[in-house]
């Protein structure tokens, strides 16, 4: 396709869906002796969205039609007045024990989207209409456009109580989307891609455009939705199998077309918010003394290694990288479970998901990328980890992937070796021994606990810690028993030069056996 524009792809394909479902009725106004066999009734399936996302990759991109001006001068109270009917919910006609609701367009989220149900192999869009929603005490002088389209979705379904539709999954705004499993709350979010993520004023945010959402049967255990991402610089196809549970499971499937080159490009991103916690206090005059949606990354390396990276807010933006070849996992986690240590009881931040990726397939070289901004209160998110392709995407070569993402409460099950659940600093002090405390070091003290710790708590003596840093020195590490974590604690006093950033690693080990996962975390000597 060359010379062809955008619209005149996009009214072809409409026309040849409509025209697919066409033959019968025309056929059915000649002689029956000349009829022909009947034809096929289109069956919608995932290759469609690949052919559409092909199709549009090969003409210049073009923003999406903007909101009417009330619209887009609502602010969040008002926006977030406009609330779905319950009763007018979709998927139930069938018996199916899922329902979608439509997100209102407006504030934030400007540009529209369109929402197909699928049925016995039919897209049909939803259509917008003013009475599917309570619009509270907001007010427009005359009335919305009847093609104004969605800002989002979301589905529901008996997560926590068989009697009651809870919310499962949400779609809106960009490629954004959230998930919940069990006893779970709304924190951190995923997202279908990233462009330039980390780059001040130079990120791209692909959308989804387009949604295709496969009616359930009666008694189905998943749901399908098929989504096309667009944007400057690369179109998508997705295909989203969403199974809710204890831990809800996405199996998404991915393929890209690149328009331009991608050198930045994040697969599988998540994006979290992290204040304060136990790690990092420098802003603490709140009565709640951790204020965060996750507190750690997680990596399962391709060589079997278990990394724990304690998060934070630091003062400037922080960018770590972790070279890995087929990475088996990585994860924004929230591992801190103790309501005492948030005491909210509005915000439950100690119900907020983990989301861990899975890679289906080999996803090759590149490495897992942890972004961290610098924040002044809990509402903004500055935390972004992703995997990282070290290969640039090209145009005109198509790139697939899949992955699985799990959203989950207790994590301690992924890994069976010892955990960090602590990371605490301080300026160092004689333990006991009496031994002098050097000046300018700085001590970092991990509680490690979990998997066989405890069984060698009988002879603490033979379990040792392996430190190691980059750019700074060590100047001594010990371990003591935990007996309050069944674990034991390390103490790490590190000596850096001024404006220095180092990188500290250690685990704990009995002979030449690995106990625990490996606790990575930088320090700049003027933080």
């Amino acid at each position: 396709m060359t010379t062809t524009d955008r619209r005149t792809v996009l009214a072809g394909l409409s026309a040849a869906f409509a025209l697919s479902a066409a033959p019968a009725a025309l056929l059915a106004q000649q002689p029956a002796q000349e009829q022909p066999p009947a034809l096929p009734q289109p069956s919608f399936r995932f290759e469609d969205v690949l052919r559409r996302a092909r199709e549009i990759a090969a003409v210049p991109y073009e923003p999406g039609p903007s909101l009417p001006e009330p619209l887009s001068r609502l602010d969040f109270d008002a926006w977030r007045d406009i609330r779905f009917r319950p009763d007018r919910s979709l998927l139930g006609q069938n018996g199916s024990p899922f329902r979608m609701q439509m997100f209102h367009p407006g504030f934030l989220f400007t540009r529209p989207v369109v929402v197909n149900i699928i049925r016995d192999g039919v897209p049909t869009p939803v259509p917008y209409a003013a009475n599917l929603f309570d619009y509270g005490r907001v007010k427009f002088d005359k009335p919305l456009p009847v093609n104004l389209g969605f800002a989002g979705f979301r589905l529901h379904y008996p997560l926590n109580d068989p009697r009651i539709f809870d919310e499962l999954i949400s779609f809106i705004g960009a490629s954004y989307f959230r998930v919940l499993g069990r006893e779970q709350r709304y924190g951190l979010s995923a997202r279908g891609l990233a462009i330039g993520a980390g780059i001040p004023g130079g990120e791209e945010f692909p959308v989804f455009r387009e949604f295709w959402v496969e009616a359930p049967q009666p008694n189905a255990e998943r749901v399908t939705v098929y989504a096309l991402l667009d944007s400057p610089s690369v179109t998508g196809a997705y295909r989203f199998n969403i199974y809710p549970d204890l831990d809800s499971v996405l199996d998404i499937h991915v393929t890209l077309f690149p328009r331009r080159t991608i050198d930045r490009l994040g697969l599988a991103p998540l994006t979290s918010m992290f204040f304060t916690g136990e790690n990092d206090r420098r802003f603490h005059d709140d009565f709640r003394t951790e204020l965060h949606d996750s507190d750690g990354l997680m990596i399962h390396s391709g060589t079997g290694e278990w990394i724990w990276r304690p998060l934070r807010n630091p003062r400037q933006q922080a960018v770590s990288s972790f070279v890995e070849r087929n990475v088996r996992g990585f994860g924004l986690m929230q591992r801190d479970r103790v309501f005492e240590h948030y005491q909210d009881l509005d915000l439950s931040y100690e119900l907020r998901p983990s989301y861990w990726i899975e890679p289906l397939g080999d996803w090759g070289e590149g490495f897992v990328e942890l972004i961290e901004i610098p924040t002044t209160d809990e509402t903004n998110d500055n935390i972004v980890a992703l995997w990282a392709p070290k290969t640039p995407l090209e145009p005109g070569r198509e790139f697939t992937f899949a992955y699985k993402l799990t959203a989950m409460l207790d994590s301690s099950d992924l890994h069976p070796g010892g955990r960090i659940i602590n990371t605490y600093q301080a300026k160092p002090k004689a333990l006991g021994s009496g031994e002098p405390v050097t000046a300018g070091a700085r001590r970092f003290i991990v509680d490690f606990a979990g998997g066989d710790l405890n069984y060698h708590l009988r002879q603490p003596e033979k379990v040792t810690i392996v430190p190691s840093i980059a750019y700074g020195r060590i100047d001594r590490a010990f371990l003591v028993p935990n007996p309050k974590t069944q674990g034991f604690r390390a103490f790490i006093d590190i000596l850096v030069e001024p404006g220095q950033v180092a990188e500290m690693r250690a685990f704990l080990k009995s002979g030449d056996k690995t106990l625990t996962e490996t606790w990575s975390y930088p320090w700049r000597s003027d933080a």
